[in-house]
């Protein structure tokens, strides 16, 4: 398993949030693509080898023996849609160094006209970690709050009218040619 905690430490901050929604983005397109998939199964569809949407028969629900199959949705079932509301992130960082002193350590630093002191950096290793007691730990947390949300009203004023236009279909087959 990934260490995702050392991974949002090291990141920085424009880009953990970037990479946060961009996530989110993809992780609501996928679960809308499984609701539509499962409506399309509630229907009594399923895809074949070359994803072609067929009818699938053994889907529908027979109320009573003899009478053809009904779809889930021509029950009233419809599919579970959910949205992300909220996420949270939350990053804590310690930070703690203790120096050592040296008696009788001498050194030159090589000031600017402007200032006589030198800007020193040093990275920090086993060596300087050890030699300077420092300490640095970190915790991160990501939370987001995922509910159940009702079908698009748009999606579902199409399912009606396709269910409307296929119940007329079966009550008014069209004339066999004679």
């Amino acid at each position: 398993m990934r260490n995702v905690g050392k991974e949002l430490l090291n990141a920085p901050f424009p880009e953990l949030i970037q990479t946060l929604g961009v996530g989110i983005a993809e992780a609501q397109f996928a679960l809308d693509k499984v609701s539509i998939r499962m409506a399309q199964l509630m229907a009594g569809f399923k895809l074949d080898e070359e994803d072609n949407l067929v009818r699938d028969e053994t889907s529908l629900i027979k109320l009573k023996e003899g009478t053809p199959g009904i779809s889930l949705l021509a029950l009233g079932f419809t599919p579970t849609f959910y949205q992300f509301v909220e996420t949270h992130i939350e990053l804590k960082l310690a930070i703690s160094m203790k120096t050592e002193s040296d008696v009788g350590v001498s050194s030159k630093v090589k000031g600017t006209a402007w200032s006589p002191f030198g800007v020193v950096s040093a990275s920090v290793n086993a060596s300087y970690s050890q030699k300077y007691q420092y300490e640095a730990s970190g915790s991160s947390e990501m939370r987001t709050k995922l509910v159940t949300v009702p079908a698009p009203p748009m999606f579902e004023r199409r399912l009606k009218e396709i269910m409307d236009e296929s119940a007329a279909e079966d009550l008014n087959p069209d004339p066999q040619p004679e």
